[in-house]
């Protein structure tokens, strides 16, 4: 009854106390920590108590979260099944790894700089098992839930593991069909993901790429450029192409695809560059509203780009003036 007495009751009072305890801890270790924090009175107590359960025996590594005067048994029963503090991780369709290296760095406690840099290593395609030439690309966009404290390598390889798992044997089937390699399709799509604004377009634009391709023409896509120059620009100008004119990311200058994604594309933009709308369109050209205008000829391209610059002029003078 004493020992009983001294064990705490239900979930404690207070702000939660968070701890970490490392992997191989003993429980004496854990039990000093819990006393430290305040979380318990007696390590003894503590320690005899876990004897008594057979938990001594059981702890699990990780970041937990306790109150002052928690229960005993709650405290125990959450260092042996493991039910630590979680960390929400939401990859965004689209992403590129510069925009994805800041996510995982809060999370991970690994600087961004350092996060991109293990990113952008060619050797951690192959440790992965994904196309390359990098990991760009093959972190797939979803909402992810990790135990705080997990690893870059432990999120990185959940992140490749659910893109494997997007890819089903009849998509594999219909990119031998479409004679593509499995990084041929994802760079494409990565393409698409960053074009189409209105996901119904997705099938349509993906149609107008493969287009070109089949006729060997450029495929002259500005996110392409946006990714060569490093940084978005609202709006992309001669200048930016010119800028970086060699880079074999500018789809303005050199043919084909790209070396690699651009982005993390979603499973939709996939399928639709796998399975892509029948037209014989080879242009298009953005509205204001996201959507696009598409086009056989270049003439026509043309006449709906100098409709798309009018529209943009007067939307700028429709707006207020700037006090």
């Amino acid at each position: 009854m004493l020992l009983l007495g001294a064990c705490g009751s239900g979930e404690g009072k207070g702000e939660p106390v968070r701890f970490t305890v490392p992997r191989g801890a003993g429980m004496s270790s854990v039990a000093d920590t819990l006393q430290k924090r305040q979380v318990i009175g007696s390590p003894a107590t503590f320690k005899l108590y876990a004897r008594m359960k057979g938990a001594t025996a059981k702890l699990r590594p990780g970041v937990y979260e306790v109150r002052p005067g928690a229960a005993y048994d709650l405290i125990l029963r959450k260092l042996t099944t493991g039910d630590v503090v979680k960390t929400r991780l939401v990859i965004p369709e689209g992403w590129e790894l510069r925009r994805i290296a800041p996510r995982l760095g809060q999370v991970t406690g690994v600087s961004e700089d350092s996060v991109l840099s293990r990113l952008m290593d060619p050797a951690q395609a192959q440790k992965y098992g994904v196309p390359g030439p990098t990991l760009e690309g093959y972190l797939y966009p979803a909402t992810y839930v990790f135990p705080m404290g997990a690893s870059l390598d432990v999120m990185v390889r959940e992140l490749t593991t659910q893109y494997k798992r997007a890819w089903t044997p009849a998509m594999r089937q219909r990119a031998q069909a479409l004679r593509m390699s499995e990084r041929e399709v994802v760079t494409l799509a990565s393409i698409v993901e960053k074009e189409a604004k209105v996901w119904t377009e997705r099938p349509t634009i993906a149609r107008v790429y493969h287009n070109r391709l089949e006729r060997r023409m450029r495929l002259e896509a500005d996110p392409t450029v946006q990714y060569a120059l490093g940084e978005h620009q609202r709006r992309l100008l001669r200048r930016h192409i010119q800028q970086v004119a060699d880079d074999p990311y500018n789809t303005y200058r050199h043919s084909g695809l790209p070396p690699g994604p651009i982005a993390s594309p979603s499973r939709g933009a996939i399928e639709a560059t796998l399975n892509p709308a029948e037209h014989d369109y080879l242009f298009f050209v953005a509205r204001a509203n996201g959507t696009h205008v598409f086009t056989r000829t270049y003439n026509e391209h043309l006449r709906e780009v100098a409709r798309y610059r009018a529209e943009m002029r007067a939307q700028r003078a429709r707006q207020p003036a700037a006090p």
